[in-house]
């Protein structure tokens, strides 16, 4: 089954030079356990464009969707056995990136 693990931040902060090297070690050991899928970092919310084309009327705003304290990161989507597996992992990605994640299964 697949999970996204979301990274979620509330500075606007990069990564450090040590988050980066704790993050690509992590990285690497999904890939060598067989959990990779995907991951990527995002940039900063300001960055976001929203686009609302419901009712057949588009509607573009810059800016991120909602002013909030925290925001989305980055993200890895990984393969696991189970729930506990995904959790396990995340609580690693989370000690590597030295952020808050949340897991959710795809559908």
């Amino acid at each position: 089954m697949q999970y996204l693990i979301s990274v979620i931040h509330d500075q606007a902060t990069l990564a450090t030079p040590e988050e980066d090297a704790a993050i690509d070690v992590f990285n690497e050991r999904l890939q060598t356990e067989g959990h990779w899928v995907f991951a990527g970092g995002l940039a900063s919310p300001e960055t976001a464009t929203v686009i609302d084309n419901r009712g057949g009327s588009e509607m573009v705003t810059d800016g991120p969707f909602l002013e909030s304290k925290e925001y989305l990161a980055g993200f890895w989507i990984i393969e696991a056995a189970d729930l506990d597996v995904a959790l396990r992992l995340a609580a690693e990605g989370s000690r590597a990136c030295n952020r808050k994640v949340e897991v959710r299964p795809f559908q």
